[in-house]
């Protein structure tokens, strides 16, 4: 997710692997032009994705959250309390201003509220990768060029980015 204009830049749905981390980089590469800086959460396998998709061109660091020992019985729905989040410089010169995943994580928070196949214990849950992967599609189509984001002055990231002139319709989405 770009920053400054919110446009999520590349998406990938995939198990969190090695192969993945590295198809999901190699999108961002695609998606990408000049430099710029990312910033991850502690997962292994972004340190090496990350540059050998990205190479020179990325300022790269990651967040890595310390997490208190859950309370007995506050396990299987409450996530654990952040203790700190410690930033970590791999590749490059990041703004240490930056290093955070705070959009990224907001983004997920998006997720799970406007597609209920996130939801666990719901009868919308997907149950076919092919689902899934549709609806993240839509889903990211959506929030890029119809959703208009009030952070971004009553734009969509696509308008705040510069791609369209205009929110579109679903009927304009659905066409394109």
């Amino acid at each position: 997710m770009e920053r400054i204009n919110k446009l999520a830049l590349a998406w990938h749905l995939g198990r969190r692997t090695d192969a993945d981390t590295k198809k999901f980089t190699e999108k961002l590469k695609t998606a990408t032009t000049g430099r710029f800086q990312v910033t991850t959460d502690g997962f292994q396998p972004y340190r090496k994705a990350i540059p050998q998709s990205l190479g020179g061109r990325v300022d790269f660091a990651q967040s890595v959250k310390v997490y208190a020992t859950s309370k007995e019985g506050e396990r299987r729905y409450s996530p654990p309390d952040v203790t700190a989040a410690i930033p970590t410089v791999i590749n490059g010169d990041p703004d240490p201003d930056r290093i955070c995943t705070s959009h990224v994580e907001r983004q997920n928070l998006t997720i799970r509220m406007s597609m209920r196949r996130m939801t666990r214990l719901t009868n919308a849950f997907s149950k076919k990768w092919e689902s899934l992967r549709a609806a993240y599609a839509l889903h990211f189509a959506h929030y890029n060029f119809c959703r208009v984001h009030q952070s971004l002055k009553k734009q969509t990231p696509a308008m705040a980015a510069g791609l369209t002139d205009h929110a579109w319709t679903l009927a304009e989405l659905l066409a394109a």
